[in-house]
């Protein structure tokens, strides 16, 4: 490929969108480097600096909430690079508590970004991947997505769905030359675990107290040992370069056990493994 090529990345503030804006700057991407709110791009820019790719990277505002914005955002890019490579749908958080106590606006609000702002990405660049007949598009998902955990139900819920609008997404795309892959983090370290611990909807008097206070023992627990969130940016650059790629990749602390366990183990037995860890 003579030209540079191009990615577009959601939620680059912070976090794995961050890390793989960087990482793709390295690889020689031309990087459209999306997040809400542009104030918070000094994180972003300053790795970049250090490693010396900030040409590399454009900050863009985009909150991938707002549909408008959204086409703008991949409308300007294609106009001004003529080409798009890759989509990172990366974009999301976790929102925590039990099902009782979460509002249906909390429900919404986490659908609204972790899926339909997915969604609505993915759309607003098929015309032009289609067309050309190339290009990869990599979600973001998580194990949480493939095994539900108490506590942060709208989460997995969400992810849930990423899984099966990836599914369905990379049928279409494959007789037109186009990758989908879904990127499975398990527990890293980033600020997307102590956010959603930060704002967890519950009561004083909450029923669910105990196991509440349990589910957030262990998540501080995983932080702590979780490994470094570099490894997932690392992966997403060998993924863009593959011909290749298959559906599913993934990693990080715990994540291919519980999948294995998941798949072979009793309904029960599994339940056991996570009541067990629990505790």
């Amino acid at each position: 490929m003579d030209r540079e090529p191009v990615a577009l990345i959601t939620g680059t503030s912070s976090g794995f969108g961050m890390l793989t804006a960087v990482k793709l700057a390295q690889l020689g991407y031309r990087v459209v480097a999306g997040m809400r709110n542009i104030n918070d791009k000094g994180m972003l820019l300053e790795r970049a600096r250090r490693v010396g790719v900030e040409a590399s990277i454009e900050v863009v505002r985009l909150d991938v909430t707002d549909e408008e914005t959204v086409e703008r955002v991949v409308a300007d890019a294609l106009t001004r690079y003529g080409e798009l490579d890759v989509l990172v749908n990366n974009a999301g958080f976790a929102l925590g508590g039990f099902i009782e106590e979460l509002s249906m606006d909390d429900w919404r609000r986490q659908m609204e970004t972790n899926f339909f702002g997915l969604v609505a990405m993915t759309k607003a660049v098929l015309p032009h991947m289609r067309v050309r007949g190339s290009g990869t598009i990599v979600n973001i998902g998580s194990v949480s997505g493939r095994a539900g955990f108490p506590g942060y139900a709208p989460y997995a819920a969400s992810k849930f769905a990423v899984e099966g609008f990836s599914e369905s997404l990379r049928h279409e795309m494959a007789p037109y030359g186009v990758n989908v892959v879904l990127v499975e983090p398990g527990a890293y370290k980033t600020p997307i675990w102590s956010k959603g611990l930060a704002h967890i909807r519950t009561s004083a008097d909450s029923p669910y107290a105990n196991t509440l206070q349990n589910v957030l023992n262990y998540s501080e627990r995983a932080a702590r040992t979780a490994p470094d969130p570099q490894q997932v940016a690392d992966l997403v650059g060998r993924l863009v370069r593959v011909r290749a790629p298959r559906l599913r990749y993934a990693l990080g602390q715990g994540a291919k056990p519980m999948l294995w366990a998941k798949a072979l183990l009793p309904w029960k037995w599994f339940e056991r493994i996570i009541r067990m860890a629990l505790k």
